[in-house]
């Protein structure tokens, strides 16, 4: 009869602390992300300032507009608040690195070494995904969708869109389109939570294709480009997330709890 080996040591065992400390933690680290959020929403402020922010965002419109016309703002308050939303929201995705650091950092100690494997691999994509997402919306898919727009303008109308309007629905844009590139990591975060298996990704991609298309048809403004430019990189990013899941799933597993154990 063989000696029964030693159980598995837990790697978390001996590192957990009160809940007030982690509540002060919570605290610092939330503060760190305040400020950094504020710092950079300084810096924006002084260089370029929010007006140019703005100028910025509504270039790709002001492009396809007629010769001389430009955005107006039909309420009081707008060519105020809407600059600023803008600088907020400019500030935070400067910033995002280091609140996704400083998340991490709080969460990671938690955390067994086969889920940090899986975790930290995953914020960043996810991160890089949406960044890509928005930049492509932005540096392709608005000119052919105000070039679309303005193209059926009647010759007796001039265009004057209204700039909170116009910001609306640019962070729509910006919204859809980056939770769109975000397709592999929900594919990757269901094969590994075992929700579906690698093959049933595969026996739906058929479906998934129809769904992509009808997820941009409601999405986007009703123009063919628009479309097929969120439709097509959201098949593409499936099939990137089949193969990404079945590295994910091969390189994350937990260690086998039965390993250390033999028949006594």
């Amino acid at each position: 009869m063989s000696d029964p080996q030693k159980p598995v040591e837990d790697e978390l065992a001996g590192t957990e602390q009160p809940f007030v400390q982690h509540l002060v933690e919570l605290r610092d680290r939330l503060i760190r992300m305040l400020m950094a959020i504020a710092a950079v929403a300084a810096a924006l402020a002084l260089y370029p300032g929010p007006g140019r922010l703005y100028d910025l965002l509504a270039a790709p419109l002001i492009a396809t507009l007629p010769t001389g016309a430009t955005l107006i703002a039909t309420s009081v308050v707008s060519p105020f608040m809407v600059p600023l939303k803008i600088l907020l929201m400019a500030s935070f995705l400067i910033a995002l690195p280091v609140v996704l650091y400083q998340l991490w950092a709080f969460v990671a100690p938690g955390l067994y070494s086969h889920e940090k494997k899986l975790v930290l691999p995953l914020v960043v994509s996810s991160t890089v995904l949406f960044f890509i997402g928005v930049a492509f919306s932005y540096f392709f898919v608005f000119g052919q969708v105000f070039k679309f727009i303005q193209g059926f303008a009647p010759k007796s109308i001039t265009a004057a869109p209204d700039i909170e309007a116009y910001l609306t629905f640019v962070l729509t844009m910006f919204l859809a389109f980056g939770l769109a590139f975000e397709v592999p990591v929900a594919v990757v975060v269901l094969a590994r939570l075992g929700v579906v298996s690698v093959q049933k990704l595969k026996d739906f991609r058929g479906y998934f294709w129809v769904l992509a298309f009808i997820v941009a048809a409601i999405v986007t403004p009703p123009d063919v480009v628009s479309q097929l430019a969120l439709a097509i990189p959201m098949c593409l990013l499936y099939e990137v997330g089949i193969w990404a899941a079945r590295l994910f799933i091969k390189h994350t597993q937990a260690p086998d709890a039965d390993v250390g154990s033999g028949p006594s």
